[in-house]
């Protein structure tokens, strides 16, 4: 199969290329970095295209041949959305409707929508929700939505079962859980909280440390994607959540205790952060036969590894 991945030279779509790869198929990558850059992550057995999602002529030309688009390319920094709106917007909303509008035009068969269980925060809160666990059928009310990235999503969502109803565009959507792992962005919580407990800074915290994460390691992401190739996925969406919470503070005491005693400060909250739900992971395991495998812990001592090799290797 031949595979599409836009943003794949970023930090969830590197691995998402491997994977496929792995799995034996074609694979290519579609991102507006220049080739060889130092933010560039490119896997040899990988094509690679320098193509910006609005440029819809491009994009369409690149997708030409392709059986299924992963469309990962996104503004994923949430306080660049906020410092930002309007390029952020054109990112995730224009990007999105962009990409479905090439694979329409290629002739792709399926587009593979990276969406967020961020989207969750926005979901109605009957009586006794904090008891319940979330699912894909769970209504959202545009009026929790909150932060503008949340909104982007959304929207991105929405643009997909769009094109569904009007072009019959085949879709899987993977609303992702709060993934971790080798090559995440520096300003990640996990990533700052090892760097700066390497460094010999405290860990800092934003809030009281009780909100918490289902964090799901990078590599079983990615699996996620191979195993939504199936046509069991199509014109499905998933909750790739992980599998057991852990808050903040926890997150702090599992990076001391893997790197020494660390010390702890609390600073004010950030505004309009995803505060967590319980969001049930059972449609991807029941339909897919996935479901995350690699302990919370053991994820934090492959990325503390990797980050040390990197960095041996800078120097």
């Amino acid at each position: 199969m031949r595979a599409v991945v836009t943003g794949g030279c970023g930090f969830i779509g590197s691995h998402v290329v491997d994977r496929l790869l792995g799995a034996g198929h074609e694979v290519l990558v579609i991102d507006s970095a220049p080739a060889g850059g130092p933010a560039v992550r490119t896997n040899p057995s990988a094509e690679y295209v320098r193509t910006d999602i609005l440029d819809l002529a491009g994009l369409t030309a690149a997708l030409a041949g392709s059986d299924v688009v992963f469309h990962l390319a996104a503004t994923a920094n949430v306080d660049q959305v906020a410092t930002d709106p309007v390029q952020a917007t054109r990112m995730n909303v224009d990007g999105t409707v962009s990409v479905l509008e090439a694979a329409r035009r290629a002739g792709s068969a399926r587009v593979v929508l990276a969406s967020t269980v961020w989207v969750y925060g926005a979901a109605y809160d009957p009586p006794g929700a904090d008891d319940v666990e979330l699912t894909e059928d769970t209504p959202i009310d545009l009026g929790r939505t909150g932060h503008l990235y949340v909104a982007g999503k959304l929207a991105a969502e929405l643009a997909v079962h769009s094109y569904h109803d009007l072009y019959g565009q085949h879709f899987t959507i993977l609303r992702y859980g709060i993934p971790y792992g080798p090559r995440m962005r520096d300003e990640l919580v996990i990533a700052r909280f090892v760097q700066a407990a390497l460094a010999g800074r405290p860990i800092t915290i934003a809030g009281d440390g009780g909100q918490t994460r289902n964090w799901v390691y990078v590599e079983d992401l990615a699996e996620a994607h191979v195993r939504a190739l199936s046509p069991a996925a199509q014109d499905q969406t998933f909750a790739l959540e992980g599998g057991t919470a852990v808050s903040i503070r926890e997150v702090a005491d599992t990076v001391s205790g893997l790197l020494g005693p660390v010390t702890i400060e609390h600073v004010p909250a950030r505004a309009a952060d995803y505060a967590g739900r319980a969001i049930s992971n059972a449609k991807a395991k029941r339909l897919l036969g996935w479901s995350p495998k690699t302990p919370f812990s053991d994820g934090v001592g492959r990325y503390i590894d990797w980050y040390r090799s990197t960095e041996a290797g800078r120097g």
